[in-house]
C-alpha cells in the first residue's frame, strides 16, 4: 500500500471521528440537560410523584350534623358502624374458613364470600376491600378476640388480611315519625360519582334522598378529612417511622327545626285508625311548621341501611302509597275547606251582603242541570254565616253566579293556593286554581258550572295540605301569608349558634279587617253552634277552636274486579277534611287534617283535628268555663 493511500484513509477517518465526537457530545448533552431538568428544574414535582407511589390515602368519614326539634329532641343522629376489609392477597390458608365462622355464616353465606373473592381483579388483590357492612357487635367482639388467628409473619413483620374500620351511620329514633319531612340517606351511585366528585363525593358515600336530609345536604355532611400513611410495595405500612400527614375532617352543622315532636307524636295517635291521609299544624305569628305527617310513612334506618329489591317493591305497590309525601308532593280537592274563600271574594267585592238569605231546597238548577246540595233534602233559607256553619252547597253555587270565577280564583291566590308555599323539602305541588283565561287557553269551552264547582272546593281545583295550612294561619293572624319555616337555627357540632332563620313574609293578602272578623265568627259557628257540621265533636270547656269542614268529592273510577270490590269502594270515597286555627280569641296555630278517602269530614277529620288541638293546647283550659254554642259577638282576628 502507497504512503499516498495511506494518508487519505488517515484523513478520513479523522473528518468521521470528528462527527462521532460530535454525535457522542450531544448525547451526553442531552442526557446531562435532562438530569437537570429531572434532577434540579422538576425536582419538586417528581419528589411528589415517587411519594404518592409509597403513600396511601385513608378517607377519614366526617360525623353528620345532627337534627333535633324545636325543644331539643334528637331527630337524626350517628352512631357508629363497623366494616370489615379484607386484602385478597393476604389471606392464608384456613383463613377463610376462619373469618367464616367468627362472622356466623352459613353454607350459602360462605358460598357468596368466595365468589365475591374469586371476583376481586388481580390488580385489586393487595388492595383493601369491603366485604362486610354494619357488622353486629357479637360479630365485631368475635373478630377482635380472635384475630391472632388471622395474623401472619412475613419476614420480619406481622400483617393481617383482615381490617376493622369504623365510622358513623346515620340513625333516627323516633323511626318512622315524620320521614317524608325528615328524610332518610342512602349510598352514592355509581353513575352520580363524575357530577359530585368535584364536591368531595366518593364512591361509597351516602347522600341525602329526601326531605331535611336532602335540602341542607350541604350543611350536614361536613368535610371529609384524610390520613396519608408510607407504604411498602404490597401497601403494607411501611417501618421507616414516619408520623401519618392526617388533615382532620370537619363535623356537618347541626340543624334545629320548628317541629315538636311531642305533637308529632299527638298526631300520630290522633290518625291512628285512618290508613292514609296527611296533618299539618303552622305555627300562624310566625309561619314555623310545628308538625307535618303524612301516613303511611316508612322506618327511615330501614332506607338508609338499603332495603332489598322486594322490600322497596312492597312500599311501592302499596295502595296507600307509602312512598308520596302526601302533604307536600300530593294535591287533593280541598272540598268546603275552600268556602271562606269563596266568601271573601264576594265581600271583598260588595256583590253580596252577608245577612241576605238564599232558599236551599237541596239542589240548585243552573246551565240546564241540578247542582246537588251536601243534604238532599236541603238547609231551607240560609244567610252566608249558616250556610258556612251547615255548608250549604246551594249558597254557595248562588254566590258563585253572582261572583263569577275569576273573583275567587283572585282571591284564593291571594292567600297561597294553587301557588307553591316555598316550604324548601321534597317535591312540592303548586296544586292548581282554574281561571276563565286557562279554560280558554285549553280550548276548553266554557261553562258557567266551572265557577260553582270551583267556589265549593270542587272540579279543577286542587290544593296540598300545606297550601291550606298557611292560608288558615293568614285568616287567624289578620292577613298576613307566611312562608312555611322548618328550620330555626344553625348550629356548631359544639353548640354555638351560627345564624338563626327569620320568618318570612310572603305577602299581606288584601282583605279588610270587618270582613276577616265575619270570616273568624262564622267558622268558630262550624264547631261551636248547634248548626254547624262539627258541633258533635266539639268539647265543652276545651279549647276554643275555630274551622271548616269539608268532604271532597273524588271522581268515580271504574269499578274493579269483583274480589277487589273493597278497594274500589275505598277509592271513591271521599276525602274528609278539616281546617281551622285555635284558640280562637288569640290564634296560636293553624290546623289541617286530610282523611284520604275518609268519608265526611264533620265526622271522620274533624275529631282528629279537635283531639290534636285539645291534646296540645287544653292543658290551659281544663277546669275553665268555656264557650259551646254561638259566639254572642265577632272574635278578633289576631293583628291587621
Amino acid at each position: 500500500m502507497s504512503l499516498l493511500s495511506q494518508r487519505r484513509e488517515v484523513g478520513e477517518f479523522r473528518k468521521r471521528y470528528k462527527w462521532m465526537a460530535l454525535a457522542v457530545v450531544s448525547v451526553f448533552t442531552v442526557i446531562v440537560l435532562r438530569m437537570v431538568q429531572l434532577q434540579v428544574v422538576d425536582h419538586d414535582h417528581y419528589e411528589e410523584v415517587a411519594r404518592e407511589n409509597i403513600t396511601r390515602t385513608i378517607g377519614l368519614p366526617a360525623t353528620r350534623g345532627i337534627i333535633r326539634d324545636t325543644n331539643g329532641h334528637v331527630i337524626a343522629t350517628n352512631r357508629p358502624s363497623y366494616d370489615v376489609y379484607l386484602t385478597p392477597a393476604r389471606l392464608a390458608e384456613g383463613d377463610l374458613d376462619t373469618i367464616s365462622t367468627l362472622m356466623g355464616l352459613d353454607a350459602d353465606g360462605r358460598r357468596s364470600l368466595e365468589e365475591r373473592l374469586a371476583a376481586v381483579p388481580e390488580a385489586r388483590q393487595t388492595h383493601q376491600i369491603r366485604f362486610f357492612t354494619d357488622i353486629t357487635r357479637e360479630q365485631l367482639a368475635a373478630i377482635q378476640t380472635h384475630s391472632t388467628d388471622l395474623t401472619h409473619v412475613e419476614g420480619r413483620r406481622e400483617v393481617t388480611a383482615v381490617e376493622v374500620v369504623a365510622s358513623p351511620v346515620r340513625t333516627y329514633p323516633y323511626r318512622a315519625l315524620g320521614s317524608h319531612a325528615i328524610g332518610y340517606l342512602n349510598e352514592l351511585r355509581r353513575d352520580e360519582l363524575a357530577e359530585l366528585r368535584p364536591a368531595g363525593y366518593r364512591l361509597g358515600d351516602r347522600i341525602g334522598r329526601t326531605g331535611i336530609e336532602r335540602a341542607w345536604e350541604n350543611l350536614l355532611r361536613g368535610r371529609r378529612g384524610t390520613r396519608r400513611i408510607l407504604v411498602d410495595a404490597d401497601l403494607a405500612r411501611s417501618e421507616r417511622g414516619e408520623e401519618p400527614d392526617v388533615i382532620e375532617p370537619v363535623p356537618g352543622r347541626d340543624l334545629t327545626l320548628t317541629l315538636d315532636m311531642d305533637l308529632m307524636r299527638i298526631v300520630e295517635r290522633a290518625m291512628r285508625g285512618h290508613p292514609s291521609g296527611a296533618v299539618a299544624v303552622v305555627d300562624v305569628r310566625t309561619g314555623a311548621v310545628r308538625a307535618i305527617f303524612s301516613k303511611p310513612s316508612y322506618e327511615l334506618d330501614a332506607f338508609t341501611a338499603g332495603l332489598s329489591r322486594e322490600e322497596y317493591a312492597a312500599l311501592r305497590d302499596d295502595p296507600f302509597r307509602p312512598l308520596i309525601d302526601k302533604a307536600i308532593y300530593d294535591a287533593f280537592f280541598p272540598g268546603s275547606v275552600f268556602k271562606p274563600f269563596s266568601a271573601i271574594a264576594a265581600l271583598e267585592d260588595h256583590l253580596i251582603d252577608p245577612n241576605e238569605r238564599v232558599r236551599c231546597t237541596g239542589s240548585y238548577r243552573f246551565g240546564g242541570r241540578n247542582f246537588p246540595c251536601n243534604v238532599r233534602s236541603g238547609h231551607g233559607e240560609v244567610d252566608m254565616r249558616q250556610a258556612m256553619m251547615q255548608s250549604c252547597n246551594v249558597y254557595f253555587y248562588a254566590l258563585a253566579e253572582r261572583v263569577g270565577l275569576d273573583r275567587v280564583a283572585r282571591v284564593a291566590q291571594d292567600f297561597g293556593l294553587g301557588r307553591r308555599t316555598g316550604i324548601g323539602i321534597n317535591t312540592e305541588s303548586p296544586g292548581f286554581i282554574p281561571t276563565r283565561s286557562w279554560y280558554d287557553a285549553h280550548d276548553i269551552a266554557w261553562r258557567g258550572g266551572f265557577a260553582l264547582n270551583t267556589a265549593i272546593g270542587q272540579g279543577d281545583t286542587k290544593t296540598t295540605i300545606i297550601q291550606v295550612a298557611m292560608a288558615y294561619a293568614a285568616l287567624a293572624n289578620g292577613g298576613t301569608l307566611y312562608v312555611p319555616q322548618l328550620v330555626e337555627r344553625i348550629s356548631a357540632p359544639d353548640g354555638t349558634v351560627l345564624e338563626e332563620l327569620e320568618p318570612r313574609v310572603r305577602r299581606r293578602v288584601h282583605v279588610s279587617r270587618e270582613n276577616l272578623a265575619f270570616i273568624i265568627d262564622s267558622l268558630y259557628g262550624v264547631v261551636n253552634d248547634p248548626l254547624g257540621t262539627a258541633y258533635a265533636v266539639r268539647v265543652p270547656n276545651g279549647v276554643p277552636i275555630a274551622g271548616k269542614t269539608g268532604t271532597a268529592q273524588v271522581y268515580q273510577r271504574a269499578r274493579l274486579s269483583e274480589e277487589d270490590a273493597a278497594r274500589a269502594e275505598y277509592r271513591n270515597r271521599a276525602h274528609a277534611w278539616f281546617a281551622g286555627f285555635a284558640p280562637v280569641e288569640s290564634p296560636e296555630v293553624a290546623i289541617v287534617v286530610m282523611i284520604e278517602h275518609g268519608g265526611s269530614g264533620g265526622r271522620y277529620a274533624a275529631p282528629v283535628a279537635v283531639q290534636i288541638l285539645q291534646e296540645y293546647l287544653g292543658a290551659r283550659y281544663r277546669g275553665v268555663e268555656g264557650t259551646s254554642g254561638s259566639t254572642g259577638g265577632t272574635p278578633e282576628p289576631a293583628g291587621h
